[in-house]
């Protein structure tokens, strides 16, 4: 049990402010998980009272701030290399590369990315092929702390576990126990923060030619993901693609893409104007 009490209408309301600020949905069922992280946050911030710092996270002037930090903590950062890697793969031999052979400069965004395994994966993997040089990489996530790893390039451990061979020793090396990424992969990368429900956020960020969206809607309910959905759709040119996980299906959305299956990867295409 948490160390300050969580009525079922103070979670209510701290709920549905964390969800209007991130997204982020917490059901009932997930009050005691919750009140357990709020209370660590609370207690440090000078509270004994869940509700007076609620009050303090949505009506003080240093609230908006404390509210960020809180949802940081809430969130979840696990990733790793090489994380379900087929459909990144066929997205840079089947997009990419004819892309740029095409005379053009692909923009890929690397929506939620973390610490940064994901969108340094695909620089590895444009690095292989010749073209990340040709090809623009923004990756973005809500949390600072989670950017701020991801710009200094050194991860841990667990994140080599789906390692293939032949990256260790070519695009990273481990030193003092710590996996390091070379710095030129890591300068390839426009890490920028940005939070998915924010719509002049996400707008402000551009086209782009494809889009990561992965093992990031399960946190969502059904209409803030569908949403989301919509906000990387805008973004995204006539013919682009969206990738979300494996474990993920845009098909109860009723969405604009169409679904379309390349050699075992589903990709989410946007249809031409």
């Amino acid at each position: 049990m948490s160390s300050l009490p969580m009525s079922p209408q103070v979670f209510a309301i701290l709920a549905a402010l964390i969800e209007q600020r991130a997204g982020l949905h917490y059901g009932p069922e997930d009050r005691d998980l919750l009140a357990d992280k709020v209370a660590a946050r609370a207690l440090d911030a000078g509270f004994d009272s869940l509700l007076d710092y609620y009050y303090f996270l949505r009506y003080d002037p240093a609230g908006p701030e404390a509210l960020d930090s809180l949802v940081d903590s809430l969130l979840v950062h696990e990733t790793y290399f090489f994380r379900e890697p087929l459909p990144v793969s066929v997205l840079v031999t089947d997009v990419l590369v004819p892309a740029v052979r095409a005379g053009r400069r692909p923009r890929v965004w690397c929506a939620a990315c973390s610490t940064g395994e994901e969108p340094l994966t695909l620089a590895m993997m444009l690095a292989d092929q010749g073209i990340l040089a040709d090809v623009e990489l923004v990756a973005s996530d809500l949390s600072p702390r989670a950017l701020e790893r991801a710009r200094t390039g050194e991860h841990n451990l667990r994140s080599l576990r789906a390692l293939p061979p032949g990256v260790e020793g070519r695009w990273m090396e481990v030193r003092e126990g710590r996996p390091h990424v070379k710095p030129e992969l890591v300068a390839a990368v426009d890490w920028r923060r940005v939070n998915l429900v924010d719509a002049a956020a996400v707008a402000a960020l551009g086209a782009f030619d494809a889009i990561l969206c992965r093992n990031v809607l399960i946190y969502f309910r059904d209409d803030t993901a569908r949403r989301v959905v919509e906000l990387l759709t805008r973004a995204l040119v006539p013919g682009g693609q969206l990738l979300v996980g494996t474990s993920e299906s845009l098909m109860r959305f009723g969405t604009a893409l169409s679904c379309e299956e390349r050699r075992g990867a589903f990709f989410y295409t946007k249809a031409e104007s």
